[in-house]
Order: C-alpha cells, then sequence, then structure tokens
C-alpha cells in the first residue's frame, strides 16, 4: 500500500512540475543543455546597444518597441507573442531565451540563418534583460 501511495504522489509531483514548466515556458520543449547555457556576451552598456539594435531591426516588428507584443506586425499573428517585462517572462534563463530566437516555433520564426553569429542572438538577449517591469 504504501508502495501504491508513493508512486500516485511521484506521479503527481512530476505532472504538476511538467505542467508548471510547460505553461511557464508557453509550450516550448527546450533542450536541458540550454537551459543552463550562460549567456557569453559582455553585460556591458557596448553589448546592451548592440542588442538593441539588432532586436530594433529584428524583433520590434512583431513584438513592439518594448517588448509587449505590440508591434504592428502582431495583430496577424496567432501565437501568444509574450510581454518581455512581465516577471515570467524573465524567470527563463538567457538560454531559454536564446533557443526560442535560433529555432523559432509556429509564428515565431527561427533566427539561427538571419543572424548566423550566436553572438548576436545573444546580445538581443541581453538587451531583451532591461525591458523587464
Amino acid at each position: 500500500m504504501k508502495t501504491i501511495k508513493s508512486l500516485l504522489l511521484a506521479g503527481l509531483v512530476t505532472f504538476t512540475l511538467y505542467s508548471f514548466t510547460t505553461y511557464v515556458q508557453e509550450g516550448w520543449n527546450i533542450p536541458a543543455e540550454y537551459e543552463s547555457m550562460a549567456n557569453p556576451t559582455a553585460d556591458d552598456d557596448a553589448s546592451i546597444a548592440a542588442g538593441k539594435a539588432l532586436y530594433n531591426k529584428q524583433c520590434k516588428s512583431c513584438h513592439g518597441a518594448e517588448g509587449y507584443g505590440d508591434g504592428p506586425k502582431a495583430e496577424d499573428l496567432d501565437g501568444e507573442l509574450g510581454d518581455f517585462s512581465s516577471e515570467e517572462f524573465q524567470a527563463q534563463t538567457d538560454g531559454n531565451l536564446f533557443y526560442k530566437i535560433t529555432f523559432g516555433k509556429d509564428d515565431m520564426p527561427n533566427y539561427d540563418k538571419k543572424l548566423a553569429n550566436a553572438n548576436d542572438r545573444w546580445m538581443i538577449v541581453r538587451y531583451m534583460r532591461t525591458l523587464q517591469e
């Protein structure tokens, strides 16, 4: 009987953690190796400025100037664009954000070819951190 209760409890905990992770990740399946990736770009004004310039060119039309998901192309998209200033968004690891930019999903295009230099994508992540509430 203890074994059955233990298995049920373990299953419930696993389901809860999976559901929470899925909610926070907005249905994204982020490989574990990206979860713990550290941003290799410098946390300085130059990297943030470069990230902002890249964001303005590549991301702003959908995600908006402040990252609220209110860019001019946003209403034509089906998916949730997110609010980059939100606590939930900012709680994601840099590796998660890098993965999403790199590989895309649904309406979010992949940028591994448009921004072939990985450091460019990392600098966008660096800039996105400045959009918090």
